[in-house]
């Protein structure tokens, strides 16, 4: 099994295949093949970002209820 990424690696990772995508001699398979894995990193990106969010809410609304300012 491969090794999980965090959120920034699959950012950086998905900026260096944009920068691939800019060259204008890749040809049309591979520019599809880099897309679409573009894509899976940004969304796998976009899932870990999500799951962060609710988890601030979450310590958030439970300090609320605590009575501890947040």
């Amino acid at each position: 099994m491969e090794k999980e990424e965090d959120f920034e690696s699959r950012v950086e990772a998905a900026k260096k295949i944009m920068e691939q995508l800019m060259d204008p001699e890749i040809p049309l398979e591979k520019s599809v093949k880099l897309y679409k894995e573009g894509m899976r990193l940004l969304k796998e990106a976009g899932e870990i970002l999500e799951k962060a969010q609710i988890e601030v809410e979450t310590i958030e609304k439970s300090d609320i209820d605590d009575g501890v300012p947040v």
